[in-house]
């Protein structure tokens, strides 16, 4: 992620992604406990809510998280910011 920026009252992110060899095959599994060390539950299939930032993503399946040298890349990524992102608590 770059940044962002916002166009007639959207706010829009900027992402730029640098191509990714993979070493090897990625571990769903592994995701999953990325994921949940850093406060994201698993909500349904291969998709994750993280309640207190406001943020979820969705479709983390092995063709769009991909491993380098034991390092998770997550790509074509689908993600969501909900209100809770913009509470000041």
């Amino acid at each position: 992620m770059i940044g962002f920026t916002k166009v007639n009252d959207i706010l829009y992110c900027i992402v730029q992604q640098a191509y990714v060899a993979i070493t090897d095959n990625t571990d769903l599994n592994q995701v999953k406990t990325f994921l949940t060390q850093n406060g994201f539950e698993n909500n349904r299939n291969n998709d994750y809510i993280n309640p207190q930032l406001g943020i979820i993503l969705e479709d983390l399946h092995d063709e769009n998280v991909l491993t380098r040298n034991e390092i998770l890349y997550f790509i074509d990524t689908v993600f969501y910011l909900t209100e809770k992102i913009w509470s000041e608590e």
